[in-house]
């Protein structure tokens, strides 16, 4: 898949009320928003074990492949319910968060 494929495909998460899984080598099934994507980097806000507190990373759309995760819904009650959401399985170890 081409990085302007995983773009569009990545585009339509991008809203604060939704949430993504994202893997990592050493971490998966963790939730995230997607804050921004261009043709190089996508931008994610992952939830921490501490409340309130997220690690913020950009991503190389080069070591992402874009997946679909079945066992999550989303999550925004204005909208219609998909019984899916996207999934970004991500070829390298997961930075440490630092607080």
């Amino acid at each position: 898949m081409t990085n302007e494929e995983k773009v569009k495909k990545i585009a339509p998460w991008i809203d604060p009320e939704e949430r993504v899984t994202v893997h990592f080598l050493d971490a998966r099934d963790l939730s995230a928003e997607v804050t921004s994507c261009n043709y190089e980097l996508v931008d994610l806000s992952i939830e921490t074990h501490v409340p309130h507190m997220r690690q913020r990373i950009s991503v190389p759309l080069s070591r992402t492949d874009i997946s679909e995760d079945l066992s999550h819904y989303t999550r925004d009650p204005e909208r219609p319910l998909k019984h899916r959401r996207l999934m970004l399985v991500v070829n390298d170890m997961r930075p440490p968060i630092i607080y």
